[in-house]
């Protein structure tokens, strides 16, 4: 289609005039480092011997990058059809794709803080297949990207309907099934560690781009420091003791600020909404997020409550859906989390609005293999007890002391998992549950299965145990296993074949 292309409708669509800035400002995000690169070496070299083109060099890269942003503009169209969009790009290598309403599984309108300035949004339309978005509309207009957005959700036959008419009817706020309060971010912030995950990103980019001696002279310095002052107020070592768990304490208290700070960003106004056939998230305080996925691509769920989930009597409630994902990793703006935090009551009662057919919570939940306790401590004695031989080789017989409490520790925690462990079946519903310390429950409906496999280890073999894998579309590397794992041989066949037979009999739907 390079070369051929047929003529243009005259209902085709451009994108907002300012899409040009925010393509540009995209690009230099992915050029920034090169561009740093040419004004530092750039610099250097004019400086040396008065090289004209070295130091104009990043001037002549930026205007390369505005005259591609202006082109996507004057190239880039799209026009909705009765049955779909067609969407046109490219200047000499040009393209036409024909996207079918159908196929579009998950919508995307994304408002950061300057989207929220100019009045425009990016709008992305995903499918369950292929490694990038079917389109990424970077800018629409807000009211022609929630009138795209409405459209396209609603499969809407009239390809005759202007986008941004003055008489188009308002919007169907939908039924809300769960909002979330000021209160309750703040305890999603002070639950969550996404604090930690900021701090150890921050230190591991440090890492690889500052030099490696510089990063070890800072914390050799900040040290030397730290027990400079410590022994000019002539502590004991009580007082340093005590003192070094208050710096640890203050540490994580800022750990934790930042968790609560980051949580107000991303979930403040969360509100989840049904419409027919979909389900729909808004959130955000800066950058303002909408994201909606139909109710029928979900493929699985994960019930989470964590140590703090039970301080604070909350869980999450994720889903897993066949969306594409982006070079293999799960798009962060992607329908996730149905539930980020709530109470264990409003979490049973989502399950079971939006899988009417369950009955959720159970209580007929089957145990596993006596062995499991003993196997699921296996893990932890493989590491304890080469490290604590050799730590007390090097340092003292004493080592074996707090070494024999964490194996213990770890034979104590096995134990109380395998307690916990379960799985359960019927005719419409598989969920196994697992944890002690950090709790799951992971279901999904059968229609939704895709594969089963049975595993046996030579451990099983001897054991006569198996794990039977139940595998579904959109599973996540973040998500807890849908495995019935440990459980007795005769047991593990009668489940498989009788999820094979339901497999066989029905059509599976995502």
């Amino acid at each position: 289609m390079d070369d051929a292309l047929p003529s243009a409708p005259p209902d085709e669509r451009r994108l907002h005039p300012w899409s040009w800035l925010f393509v540009l400002l995209q690009q230099l995000k992915q050029f920034i480092f090169p561009l740093v690169a040419l004004v530092v070496f750039g610099a250097r070299r004019s400086s040396g011997d008065g090289d004209l083109w070295a130091s104009l060099a990043p001037v002549i890269g930026i205007v390369v990058l505005v005259v591609l942003a202006i082109l996507q503009y004057f190239t880039y169209r799209y026009t909705i059809g009765r049955d779909g969009l067609t969407v046109r790009e490219g200047l000499l290598h040009r393209s036409r794709r024909e996207i079918p309403f159908p196929r579009i599984h998950n919508v995307v309108v994304h408002q950061s803080l300057l989207h929220r300035v100019f009045g425009v949004a990016e709008v992305k339309l995903e499918s369950a297949g292929g490694a990038k978005p079917e389109a990424e509309m970077r800018v629409l207009g807000l009211r022609e990207a929630l009138a795209l957005e409405d459209l396209v959700r609603h499969r809407s036959h009239d390809a005759a309907a202007p986008v941004a008419g003055q008489d188009r009817p308002e919007r169907d706020a939908g039924t809300t099934l769960l909002s979330l309060s000021t209160g309750e971010v703040l305890r999603l912030g002070l639950i969550s560690n996404r604090g930690m995950i900021v701090v150890a990103a921050g230190f591991g980019a440090a890492w690889q781009i500052l030099p490696e001696n510089m990063i070890e002279q800072f914390f050799r310095q900040g040290a030397k420091q730290a027990y400079g002052y410590a022994e000019g107020l002539h502590l004991g070592w009580l007082g340093g003791a005590a003192g070094g768990i208050a710096l640890v304490g203050i540490a994580l208290t800022l750990v934790r600020l930042l968790s609560v700070a980051l949580a107000l960003s991303q979930f403040h106004g969360f509100r989840l909404t049904e419409e027919p056939r979909r389900l729909m998230v808004e959130r955000g305080l800066f950058a303002r997020l909408r994201t909606s996925v139909a109710r029928r691509r979900i493929q699985a769920w994960t019930l989470h409550e964590g140590v703090l989930h039970r301080l604070f009597k909350r869980r999450s409630l994720r889903i897993d859906t066949a969306v594409a994902e982006k070079s293999g990793q799960q798009d962060s703006r992607a329908l996730k989390e149905v539930a980020p935090v709530a109470t264990p009551e409003a979490c049973d009662t989502l399950i079971g609005h939006l899988l009417p057919q369950v009955r959720w919570p159970r209580e007929d939940w089957q145990g596993v293999h006596a062995s499991a306790r003993w196997r699921l401590w296996l893990p932890s004695l493989a590491w304890l007890l080469p490290v604590t031989a050799l730590a007390a080789w090097h340092i003292g017989a004493w080592v074996w002391l707090p070494g024999l409490a964490w194996i213990m520790a770890a034979a104590y925690a096995a134990r109380r998992q395998a307690q916990r462990m379960g799985w359960t079946l019927d005719d419409h519903l598989v969920a196994v549950r697992s944890g002690w310390w950090s709790r799951y429950w992971r279901f999904a409906e059968i229609d939704k299965l895709q594969a089963l496999r049975l595993s046996r280890s030579p451990l099983d073999h001897r054991l006569r145990t198996a794990t039977l894998w139940l595998d579904t579309a959109g599973a996540s590397g973040l998500s807890a296993p849908l495995a019935l794992r440990f459980v007795p041989e005769a047991e593990a066949v009668a489940v498989h074949e009788r999820l094979t037979h339901a497999l066989a009999q029905r059509r599976l739907r995502w």
